[in-house]
């Protein structure tokens, strides 16, 4: 078994905005309706949403059926021409703001097969977001295939976030991600916690492992690759907070009529 553990500073996220920006998005495609051919527009014939298409039950209601077309798709689609990607159909399994909202995703072509599902609790104010991933090769065997699951506590966070200087940390993590392979399992969890100047010092620690009886294979590969497998590690979360950083510190937060216009404009260009 390999161990790795860093931990990062970075700049806070303001919880109320947060939340807000959760129902500005769920208001927002809840907006959105659907015309003939499948084709999703803002309100009520408002400009066109690009990349997906309703193909089957009613718009945002369980059982409804999405497809999504990648950037370079829509940019060189025309009719009559396949599409240069395989594209992504998104299936909503439900949806009630007040309970949770999930989805599935999956992209099956020659040479892989993905799919992803997540379930969000309590949307209107984010409780645990839930995800599950299985990526297989449907010409490969066992060695050929990898699955997971990560689940985010939002009240968690918030909680350990804002602590006490000095407490214990939270008895499990807020945000925990485990994946498998037939050579090994990895584990990964991320804690915050208040630093003295309000920022917040993220831990984050990452356990590899074999299985069964290719374990000693794998410890082999880690007992030689731990120093640049650790280097790599810490490299990445190094450039995780960097990014999260650059991302909250490049403007302030924008106001609420500000954050409509965004989202709108993120969803039609």
């Amino acid at each position: 078994m390999a161990r790795f553990d860093h931990t990062v500073t970075v700049t806070p996220l303001d919880r109320a905005w947060f939340e807000e920006c959760a129902r500005f998005a769920l208001d927002t495609s809840e907006s959105t309706r659907t015309r003939r051919g499948g084709d999703i527009v803002l309100g009520d014939g408002g400009p066109l949403v690009p990349g997906i298409r309703l193909l089957k039950g009613r718009h945002l209601r369980a059982g409804a059926r999405y497809e999504i077309a990648s950037d370079a798709d829509e940019e060189a689609g025309t009719p009559g021409v396949s599409p240069v990607h395989d594209p992504v159909v998104m299936t909503v399994r439900e949806w009630r703001r007040s309970n949770a909202i999930a989805v599935e995703l999956r992209m099956d072509s020659a040479d892989l097969a993905v799919r992803l599902a997540g379930r969000l609790r309590t949307p209107d104010r984010p409780g645990t977001l839930d995800v599950g991933f299985d990526v297989r090769s449907p010409v490969g065997g066992s060695l050929h295939r990898a699955s997971g699951r990560a689940r985010l506590d939002l009240a968690a966070w918030w909680a350990a976030a804002a602590a006490r200087a000095g407490s214990l940390p939270p008895a499990r993590a807020p945000l925990t991600a485990r994946a498998k392979h037939r050579l090994g399992r990895a584990r990964l969890t991320i804690t915050p916690r208040p630093a003295d100047d309000g920022s917040w010092e993220v831990g984050v620690t990452l356990t590899v492992r074999g299985r069964s009886l290719l374990r000693p294979v794998a410890a082999l590969a880690l007992l030689f690759g731990r120093v640049p497998l650790r280097r790599a590690f810490r490299s990445g979360v190094d450039q995780a907070a960097a990014g999260w950083n650059e991302a909250l510190a490049s403007a302030p937060l924008p106001d609420p009529d500000e954050l409509r216009a965004e989202l709108v404009k993120a969803l039609t260009d």
